[in-house]
């Protein structure tokens, strides 16, 4: 059951916000109250740590400087009004200059003697040479972290001679040099090969053949046949890559040590630890796995088609950037609800505060809202069975903020919706809040929920998280299934399913039976009264007439009737599968190389969002930077191997500002100095053939 509230907007009041006029207000963090945040009418304009002495004062007369109330500010701040005043003369006196070093105007104007008497304060010596020292000291400690942070990464080692690039050889030609960026950055981002090898040993070189393939777009094992062995082998570090049957040797060989999950589990706690995925808004969503071999599996749900096929389904979370931050493949249509609770329960020691979850009308229900509550896990979603009548009803005038997104304007405003559900036998009522959107593009209305856990998100931010993954915004797995073998399963092993209920199969004859009493019996309802009553002399009914025989057959047929309903009524709804004669059990597909796989295509999916974001920089054309970033991945280019380094040499693009961001973006990846097991340093380049004709 649900209420319906006319939308009216209703703010809760929260300590931790202090408004201090002129549409400014202050958002301190709950943990830390030295951590602030400025806002000007919901927009993020100056984040502050008020423990930093220096930053307080500059932030104080900038704030003031907007318009803020100096009184406000000041109770706002914990800090006097005379204090603030002291302040805002101090600059006007002395400049930023002397608000940082604290002059005093009794000793002055004078900058010259104030810079005498405070010359102790100032940082001595050459400053060039203090700020490359920093640096310097930054990278050792950089260096430092990427081969001390303690992951699990497993137990096993993997021996020297079989460690990648462990031959020496001058430059040699490769088609494939252009997927070495990927392995720059997953080494060094994820300590990737470590990673690998701490868990599978020297089956290390299956996940190395699933980074060509996911990099270069290779759609299954058997294509491998039509790839330049040797050079493909040089680029990873193998020498050269076996026939087709090698190959699977060592995918079965990675798969028989059943470590998938242990190592997904590993990275995805890695991405978060480190920062490479975002921890605000998680975005969740079920993609179809579809199977077409012989074996009864479950059935899943092939949007596209509007119809169930045979599949699994892999319920994918996603940050808002589109990296991926975690996968879980599931039987059928899997259990988006359940998933979304077990993501809280997977990574709350992992994350500070669970992030929102963002997920579309599958995950809508009271029952469902209320679990999310209880296990405090804020979240945004579509509103479902819409009134859209009424939504057209509404004056345009209430939407009365607007943005823009994906070059399409909006209007949205705020309102409630209550729902009441039974719980223990109780009923109980909760409010969320609903967020009205109106697509002024395309004249479209609908609306979404949102809970968010007493955490300050503006209406604005809740329309923002619901519309970035669906129409327009919804590119991670278009992109993903485009340039990337999402898809592919290597080696469809089954097993017997732990699910094999069905639907009992008596029901349906017993429903078939029904059918046939209550169509008979409609037949003979007509039937009875078109017929006329016939009488006897004497006026009693004739006892063998039509209409005494069309009663009796009634009252058979319901008899029956009601005797099949109550027998339906008494049977198991659902039954073992495998319990039943002529009927097949379910089988499972094992996901051991699927997951293998994916883990390597997540892998190389965020590498790719993170170099595309660096590329962006150098070449900032957001119609083009991504086919330029797959136009460097598929340059040819030269590999030469030292003892103490491995040196890739890209051919250079044609034009002069394509060929600049190249240039550009090998500097970045030689610089994030990318280190092997062996303590091989990776660094790339732009540049002409080495070999001498």
């Amino acid at each position: 059951m649900q209420e319906e509230l006319f939308p009216g907007t209703s703010q809760k009041k929260d300590n931790n916000i202090k408004i201090i006029g002129a549409n400014l207000s202050l958002v301190f963090n709950r943990k830390d109250k030295n951590l602030v945040i400025l806002k000007n009418r919901d927009e993020i304009v100056k984040k502050v740590d008020l423990s930093d002495k220096t930053a307080k004062k500059v932030f104080v007369v900038e704030t003031v400087e907007l318009g803020a109330s100096k009184s406000k500010l000041a109770d706002a701040i914990n800090i006097s009004r005379q204090t603030i005043d002291n302040y805002i003369e101090c600059k006007k006196r002395f400049g930023t200059e002397g608000l940082l070093g604290g002059y005093n105007p009794d000793m002055g104007k004078n900058l010259a003697e104030h810079r005498k008497l405070n010359q102790a304060k100032r940082i001595q010596g050459n400053k060039a040479v203090i700020l490359a020292d920093e640096r310097k000291a930054k990278r050792i400690n950089n260096l430092k972290k990427q081969t001390e942070l303690d992951f699990e990464f497993g137990e096993k080692t993997v021996p020297k001679s079989e460690q990648p690039f462990n031959t020496l050889h001058d430059w040699k030609f490769t088609r494939f040099a252009g997927i070495f960026p990927y392995l720059i950055v997953l080494i060094a981002n994820n300590q990737w090969l470590k990673l690998i090898m701490g868990f599978f040993g020297s089956a290390f070189k299956i996940f190395l053949v699933f980074l060509l393939m996911a990099a270069r777009n290779i759609k299954s094992i058997e294509q491998l046949k039509n790839v330049y062995q040797k050079e493909a082998g040089l680029i990873l570090g193998l020498n050269t890559l076996p026939h087709v049957k090698g190959i699977w040797q060592w995918f079965y060989a990675a798969c028989d040590l059943r470590r998938s999950r242990s190592i997904c589990k590993s990275f995805f706690k890695q991405q978060i630890l480190c920062g490479i995925v975002s921890a605000w808004i998680w975005l969740t969503d079920g993609h179809l796995l579809p199977y077409t071999g012989k074996n009864k599996v479950h059935y899943s749900f092939n949007t596209q088609r509007k119809m169930v096929v045979p599949g699994q389904t892999n319920m994918v979370t996603c940050d808002m950037s589109g990296r991926i931050v975690d996968f879980q493949i599931q039987e059928g249509k899997g259990d988006l609800k359940a998933h979304i609770v077990d993501l809280k329960k997977e990574w709350e020691q992992e994350l500070t505060e669970i992030p929102f979850m963002v997920f579309d009308r599958e995950g809508y229900g009271g029952q469902f809202f209320n679990n999310l509550i209880e296990n405090e896990i804020p979240f945004v979603c579509w509103d479902k069975n819409v009134d859209s009548k009424k939504l057209k009803e509404l004056d345009d005038a209430d939407f009365n903020e607007s943005f823009e997104m994906n070059n399409k304007e909006y209007g949205i405003f705020e309102g409630e919706k209550k729902f009441t559900i039974d719980q223990n036998g109780e009923k109980q009522t909760f409010t969320l809040r609903k967020i009205y959107l109106w697509n002024k593009t395309s004249n479209r209305r609908t609306c979404g929920l949102a809970w968010d856990a007493g955490r300050p998100t503006s209406t604005l931010q809740c329309a923002q998280a619901i519309l970035s993954r669906w129409g327009a915004s919804e590119n991670t797995f278009k992109h993903l299934q485009d340039k990337h073998p999402f898809h592919y399963h290597p080696g469809f092993k089954t097993v017997d399913s732990e699910k094999q209920l069905i639907t009992n199969p008596d029901i349906k004859v017993f429903e078939k039976e029904i059918k046939s009493v209550r169509k008979t019996l409609a037949k003979k309802y007509k039937k009875n009264s078109k017929t006329r009553e016939v009488l006897n002399k004497d006026g009693s009914r004739r006892e063998k007439s039509l209409k005494i025989r069309l009663e009796t057959e009634i009252n058979r047929l319901e008899e029956e009737l009601k005797e099949l309903l109550n027998d339906k009524k008494n049977l198991p709804e659902k039954v073992d599968a495998s319990t039943l004669e002529n009927y097949k059990s379910f089988k499972k597909i094992d996901n051991e190389g699927k997951n293998l796989f994916d883990f390597v295509t997540a892998s190389v999916w965020n590498s790719r969002k993170e170099m595309t974001d660096w590329l962006l920089r150098y070449y900032p054309n957001e119609n083009e930077y991504v086919d330029l970033f797959y136009a460097i991945t598929q340059c040819h280019g030269w590999i030469k191997s030292e003892a103490d380094r491995v040196v890739v040499r890209l051919e250079p693009l044609q034009q002069p500002i394509r060929r600049k961001a190249q240039e550009q973006l090998c500097k970045k990846l030689t610089a994030l100095n990318a280190c092997l097991p062996t303590g091989k340093i990776l660094q790339i380049e732009v540049g002409p053939s080495p070999i001498k004709s």
